[in-house]
């Protein structure tokens, strides 16, 4: 949504005019501050409007839901989606049968889902929760194989006194590699290049060769 434009003496009072407009609440619309105004000389001379652009925020948990049904629809219809968040995610949760169409290998397919879930429903949200999607607990089963996997490459790096490059990794399971060697003197980890191909590198520190 484009919003809409108001002006007032002060940019509250602009505000206040666009939220009776809209019917919404401050809590509900997203406030761009296009001219702040001016109040003049003595109040008069040289006083300037103030001007905001006002847009109704998108439910980003409704937004989740709607578009991740719509895709999954499109590989099987008889798939379910079931939504729940918290004050750190928002989680959707894939049910049915057969739901290999949907995880691919490696879970690729489930992390491509995801991304274009993210990014679809982060427009016109101030809602800065990441989307998590997962399908027949798959992300609990990924999750220990991830740490297994983190603490092996670990070692690697360690024995062989060299970084370790992961896979292209998406946001959450890289912080899943951080937070299972984060407290390993021997490494350190970072994230390198940009989603959705970055990646985590696990190089060994000096303390790895005392």
């Amino acid at each position: 949504m484009e919003g809409i434009i108001r002006h007032g003496r002060n940019v509250e009072e602009a505000v206040q005019s666009a939220l009776e407009e809209l019917n919404a609440r401050r809590d509900e619309v997203q406030v761009e501050v296009l001219d702040a105004g001016a109040r003049g000389v003595l109040g008069i001379i040289g006083q300037r409007e103030a001007t905001v652009r006002v847009t109704l925020d998108v439910d980003k948990v409704r937004a989740a839901q709607d578009f991740a049904e719509t895709v999954v629809g499109h590989i099987n219809p008889d798939l379910k989606v079931q939504v729940t968040d918290n004050d750190q995610y928002i989680t959707c949760e894939i049910q049915g049968d057969d739901l290999g169409l949907v995880i691919g290998r490696h879970g690729e397919t489930l992390n491509s889902i995801q991304y274009l879930i993210n990014v679809a429903a982060a427009k016109g949200s101030v809602d800065r929760r990441p989307i998590i999607v997962d399908a027949g607990n798959y992300r609990r089963r990924r999750k220990r194989d991830l740490i297994n996997l983190a603490h092996r490459l670990g070692h690697r790096a360690v024995k062989t006194g060299n970084a370790v490059r992961m896979s292209a990794l998406p946001p959450h399971e890289r912080k899943i590699v951080h937070t299972a060697l984060h407290d390993n003197p021997r490494i350190t980890t970072e994230s390198e290049g940009r989603d959705p191909q970055r990646c985590v590198v696990i190089t060994p520190t000096s303390k790895s060769r005392e």
